[in-house]
């Protein structure tokens, strides 16, 4: 048996997928006054973001099952230490990343940012219901700022599931300390185009692929 597949993070990740399976339709109607290309924009915008994750902080923006398992393997499978996560939301993902540093030995550090206060409180409560917050820290705030220091020297895998118009700008802050072969999982990318363009050149260092509908997988290479 893994934490993961355990009947105590088993449950956790039940209820929060219940959740955020019954929440669909609360995040439809938060955003429903705005036409397509309007929350588009939002999505894409570097300074008008906010006014979009202001709608939907109560709501929980989670990854998929699929997603998350992947996640799983892929910090079991580097056997990582070091994990960074942009956007925190509920902690479904968080609680993914976790229970593999878990099994991989349990000394390893995650380190999330969350911007919206309610959902920290949130995530923080799913943590603990998990038996797995000792391996996080949870730093609240803007990312560009929370992440700009105190991140580990080498970094085994890098979650992107926040803001998607500053993709880029978080993967400035964490690049220098990807090891070779370091993963960057990034959710929704299709809104970052200039983030696509970044790692689908092997001349800026990466190998990268659509993973399933709504994910680009990277790999740092040497």
């Amino acid at each position: 048996m893994t934490t993961l597949t355990s009947p105590r993070l088993a449950g956790v990740l039940d209820r929060l997928f219940a959740q955020a399976s019954a929440a669909v339709e609360e995040t439809q109607l938060a955003v429903a006054d705005l036409s397509d290309g309007e929350r588009t924009r939002l999505m894409r915008s570097r300074t008008d973001y906010r006014a979009l994750y202001g709608r939907l902080n109560n709501v929980p923006l989670a990854v998929s099952r699929e997603t998350g398992a992947l996640l799983y393997m892929l910090a079991r499978g580097t056997r990582a230490r070091n994990i960074v996560e942009f956007g925190t939301s509920f902690g479904i993902s968080t609680l993914h990343l976790a229970a593999a540093l878990r099994d991989n030995g349990g000394d390893g550090r995650l380190i999330t940012s969350e911007f919206e206060q309610s959902k920290v409180v949130r995530a923080r409560h799913n943590l603990v219901a998990g038996g797995l917050d000792d391996l996080v820290e949870i730093r609240e705030g803007d990312a560009l700022e929370t992440l700009r220091s105190g991140l580990p020297d080498a970094i085994d895998l890098v979650l992107l599931d926040g803001a998607k118009a500053l993709y880029p700008d978080i993967l400035d802050l964490v690049e220098s300390r990807l090891k070779p072969g370091a993963f960057v999982v990034a959710d929704n990318a299709d809104y970052s185009p200039d983030y696509l363009a970044r790692v689908r050149s092997p001349a800026n260092g990466y190998i990268s692929t659509p993973f399933g509908e709504d994910v680009e997988l990277s790999m740092r290479l040497g």
